[in-house]
């Protein structure tokens, strides 16, 4: 199984009560040991500010990241989880994609989704449309990032956005585009756009699930003419593993209090645990067909879960 952790941005309140420079200091720190450790990949998500509610301390955007990160890093492949397809036009976020691919000499992932995180659209003055007009939205988008990494001239007349013969230059190093992650997990609409488009499917559930899940994109893809196997299924979820008992409730408890989480949420999480537990259920995970991790790593700045998942590599 190939597994991937975050760096912390600030989102998920990470960042908490250091200056400027300990910030960006403590993402490349965080950055480097990813890499030094030999995970496949690093990630950020896209969001502006803090959860579980906003707060004034610090949240760095996604796409700025993705762009320094490809030049502070030299193999590990980088990605988000994900793109909130509401906050870029498409055409232009299609630019920055095949950007950052070159920038990186092909080490792009590109995850997107509908968005879901109302008050931050309200926050940052975007319209929140219904779901079924958010997932139309993501649809179109989709097919112009197909059609602007493939085509010379591209050309899209949708009911939401339109381009017409949009010259997208330099194209992606990796072809025919970067992998392309259709985010999400509702049933009807998502899982059939990750059958249709996709390369890789990720979703944060439990063992029962991700079995769910697998079974609906597999009806998903019969219905579509696709090869079920052709898509990559992965696993987003916080990993916090204790050495024993006593050094897990130790984390978590630190975890909650810098989150205001309680202890109960993480408790319920599939991987966290103590290290026998944890592996165990990360096999079963894989027994159904997970093929990649990608680990929220809390304690990744002060304490040894990023370590301990490392022999798992």
């Amino acid at each position: 199984m190939k597994i991937g952790a975050f760096v912390p941005q600030g989102w998920r309140m990470d960042l908490n009560n250091l200056s400027p420079n300990e910030e960006w200091n403590t993402i490349l720190e965080s950055a480097k040991k990813i890499e030094d450790y030999g995970f496949e990949s690093l990630w950020v998500y896209d969001h502006f500010h803090t959860v579980p509610s906003p707060t004034l301390q610090p949240t760095y955007e996604c796409w700025t990241l993705m762009a320094a990160l490809s030049q502070t890093t030299s193999n590990i492949r980088l990605g988000q989880m994900c793109t909130c397809n509401s906050y870029r036009n498409p055409a232009y976020l299609t630019k920055v994609v095949s950007n950052i691919d070159v920038m990186s000499n092909g080490r792009l992932e590109f995850a997107i989704g509908a968005g879901w995180y109302d008050q931050e659209y309200k926050a940052y003055g975007y319209d929140y449309p219904g779901d079924g007009v958010r997932l139309k939205m993501l649809e179109e988008a989709l097919l112009i990032y197909i059609e602007m990494t493939t085509k010379d001239k591209a050309t899209f007349e949708g009911k939401y956005y339109q381009i017409k013969e949009a010259i997208n230059q330099p194209k992606p190093i990796q072809k025919p585009y970067p992998p392309l992650w259709v985010c999400g997990g509702g049933e009807k609409v998502t899982l059939k756009l990750l059958a249709r488009y996709g390369d890789y499917g990720n979703w944060d559930v439990d063992h029962e699930g991700f079995k769910n899940k697998s079974k609906i994109l597999k009806k998903h893809c019969e219905d579509e003419k696709r090869d079920f196997n052709e898509i990559t299924r992965s696993l987003h979820t916080n990993v916090i593993i204790g050495e024993n008992t006593k050094d897990l409730k130790s984390k978590i408890s630190k975890i909650s209090q810098d989150t205001s989480i309680p202890d109960s949420y993480f408790l319920k999480r599939p991987l966290v645990g103590i290290k026998d537990e944890v592996f165990e259920n990360l096999d079963s995970f894989k027994e159904l067909g997970c093929e990649y991790l990608i680990a929220y790593v809390a304690d990744i700045t002060w304490g040894n879960t990023l370590e301990i998942l490392k022999e798992r590599l």
